[in-house]
């Protein structure tokens, strides 16, 4: 009798299959669940990394845009002759288009302001699968004018002057992304009137001297307001003679 008494309690202290069931499903949802909120705080976690690494990049793309222009160089470079014959004019070295920027400087994205001067070209190319454009920027040693004069197509008239003629930039694999996806970029060039003394903007140089400022217009191809962009910057030239003035302060007044 006891012994029945005995057995009958055992059987009552285990664990039926249906609790077990329910137990397993509950650790089962309780696992899922911290997945998923271990997913969501994963994702967001890449995403604000991601988004620091964008505005990272385009201070950075900031930066060593003021930084080469504030160390633009007034140089002169060899050039051919109209018709394209070697022999031409020693002219500035400075190209200003609405996509086409072109000038030398002493700062370089390798050496930063340690290294030799450089060449820099701009150029507003079509981006990734053609979607939107991209400002990318290329470097180039500059060694001497003669080094430039491979650059050079020729020479063509303008307003007070002769200026040098160039191809367009090209993409290389060595060309850095300084903007990318955006709808529109383009170059504008600030100038002083002789006339009324008031400074305007010209979307393409054509003085045989250097611009006051140069503006860089870029428009994001899908615009974010609760993340910075690269917009419109205004960067001034510091440059206040040619290469071929004289400095009052310095040479003696020419007869």
């Amino acid at each position: 009798m006891k012994r029945l008494a005995a057995d009958r309690a055992g059987r009552r202290a285990g664990v039926t299959l249906m609790e077990l069931l329910i137990a397993v499903t509950l650790v089962s949802l309780l696992s899922a669940g911290l997945l998923w909120a271990m997913r969501v705080g994963l994702h967001a976690m890449e995403r604000t990394n991601g988004r620091m690494m964008q505005n990272r990049r385009q201070l950075g793309a900031r930066r060593v845009l003021e930084q080469q222009f504030a160390g633009l160089m007034p140089v002169l470079t060899d050039c051919k002759q109209s018709d394209g014959r070697p022999g031409g004019p020693r002219v500035l070295f400075f190209q200003g288009e609405p996509d086409t920027l072109r000038f030398v400087t002493s700062y370089s994205l390798e050496e930063a302001s340690r290294g030799y001067p450089r060449i820099v070209e701009f150029g507003v190319i079509p981006g990734r699968y053609g979607i939107g454009v991209r400002l990318i920027v290329n470097e180039i040693v500059w060694a001497g004018p003669s080094v430039a004069a491979s650059l050079c197509m020729g020479m063509r008239e303008v307003a007070n002057g002769v200026l040098p003629a160039f191809g367009p930039v090209e993409a290389r694999p060595s060309s850095f992304v300084l903007a990318d996806r955006l709808r529109e970029c383009r170059f504008s060039y600030q100038f002083r009137d002789v006339r009324t003394g008031a400074r305007e903007w010209t979307p393409s140089w054509v003085f045989a001297t250097l611009p006051l400022s140069i503006r860089i217009e870029m428009t994001p191809l899908e615009p974010d307001p609760s993340n910075p962009q690269m917009k419109t910057l205004a960067l001034p030239v510091r440059v206040d003679l040619g290469p071929t003035e004289a400095y009052p302060d310095v040479d003696p007044p020419r007869q």
